[in-house]
């Protein structure tokens, strides 16, 4: 009898239920959205959409909802959706490139993004975190064509700026680079990384004088950063002041002695002042950490080449089981 009388009363719960779910109308939601209940509203936008599978707006509310509580990736799902049922719902399409964007999906960020552009060229949100999306996917000249127009329409925002001034410098746009950090050093003078930056694009575009004081406010500013003294030191082996050089390049390696850079040049600096005593060492010790380490970023290097062939003539071939070691990673 208590088996049956249970039965009976689950039975009336689950009908209870399914009757809450049939009656679950758009005009519930909107009530618990009001009251900012986001999960309720979630359970009722389920229920009408479970109802009326065609109802796009439904799906759009769904994934408003699911955005609120930051579970993006259901929400993209509710705006795809959406879109399926009807592609010219307003805002959906710019609410699913924010939601795969906030989940660090930035291809299809990317292309929601530009399909907003597309239809409405004027919508300075979606150009920005276009160019935000390209900038993270490494596309930094697309980045810099929509990061410029959006920092002139934001000029007092610095992350922005940063952003694209970045992206001008990977993408070779020195002028706009130098422009853009000089901006930037104007607001925040004692920004060591952003006066390496300059000093970078600066060196691009051949002022290395100018590269040099850049570099040399950043080792004033922050004398313990790495790689800051290896690159003022390249700056002056460059311009052929090698005692200056030598001195950063040391400096950088009394922070980090195996630091490939700072060894190959320190080490031609050596052979240059005929002191191969000095330089062999520097220079085979280069080519070791450059094979174990960072060989295919390194080897690119003139300096690479340069300490492999001194050591190759003055030993009589000894690293050229690097050389093949080598060649075989290459291929």
């Amino acid at each position: 009898m208590q088996r049956y009388l249970r039965q009976i009363l689950i039975g009336a719960l689950l009908a209870s239920s399914a009757a809450r779910a049939q009656s679950a109308t758009p005009e519930d939601a909107l009530a618990f959205e009001l009251q900012q209940k986001w999960p309720e509203a979630v359970q009722v936008w389920k229920a009408v959409t479970a109802r009326n599978p065609n109802d796009a707006a439904a799906f759009a509310a769904l994934g408003v909802d699911f955005s609120r509580l930051q579970r993006y990736e259901e929400a993209a799902a509710a705006y795809r959706k959406a879109l399926r049922l009807n592609p010219r719902l307003p805002g959906i399409r710019f609410n699913l490139g924010l939601a795969e964007f906030k989940q660090g999906h930035f291809p299809p960020a990317s292309a929601a993004f530009q399909a907003v552009l597309a239809a409405d060229p004027s919508n300075g949100q979606a150009r920005t975190l276009l160019g935000m999306s390209y900038y993270a996917e490494k596309k930094f000249e697309l980045a810099a064509q929509q990061l410029e127009p959006a920092s002139k329409g934001d000029p007092e925002n610095a992350e922005l700026r940063q952003m694209l001034a970045e992206s001008c410098l990977w993408a070779k746009k020195l002028e706009c680079a130098k422009e853009e950090f000089r901006q930037l050093l104007l607001r925040s003078p004692e920004s060591a990384s952003t006066h390496v930056l300059m000093g970078q694009a600066l060196d691009g575009l051949q002022q290395t004088k100018e590269a040099i004081a850049e570099f040399e406010a950043a080792a004033k500013i922050a004398p313990n950063e790495p790689n800051v003294h290896s690159g003022l030191g390249f700056l002056y082996f460059k311009s052929q002041q090698y005692e200056e050089a030598r001195k950063e390049f040391e400096l950088e390696l009394a922070h980090d002695p195996n630091h490939d850079l700072a060894l190959a040049y320190l080490g031609d600096i050596e052979w240059k002042a005929d002191r191969p005593e000095v330089a062999l060492p520097l220079l085979l010790k280069a080519v070791k950490m450059t094979i174990g380490r960072q060989s295919r970023r390194f080897c690119k290097r003139s300096s690479w080449r340069r300490a492999n062939r001194m050591l190759t003539t003055s030993w009589g071939g000894s690293t050229r089981r690097w050389g093949k070691k080598w060649k075989r990673r290459e291929n």
